[in-house]
């Protein structure tokens, strides 16, 4: 998935990204607006887990997104 269609599709998938990541909040996934790099940045801080493992799950997540 990239970026575009993240943001462009935001509405749509942001109940997905919250039971995927459900410590996320409601405000928090209006800040994001679709924004991946602000996405993974989120995972991060909420979850404790390093950049490179927000990144992974990410990847996880869009591809799963895509089937």
């Amino acid at each position: 998935m990239n970026r575009n269609i993240l943001e462009g599709n935001w509405k749509q998938l942001k109940g997905n990204v919250q039971k995927q990541w459900g410590k996320l909040t409601d405000d928090d996934l209006d800040v994001i607006e679709g924004q991946r790099t602000m996405l993974a940045g989120k995972i991060q801080e909420r979850y404790g887990v390093t950049l490179d493992e927000a990144e992974e799950q990410l990847k996880s997540w869009e591809e799963s997104q895509r089937q």
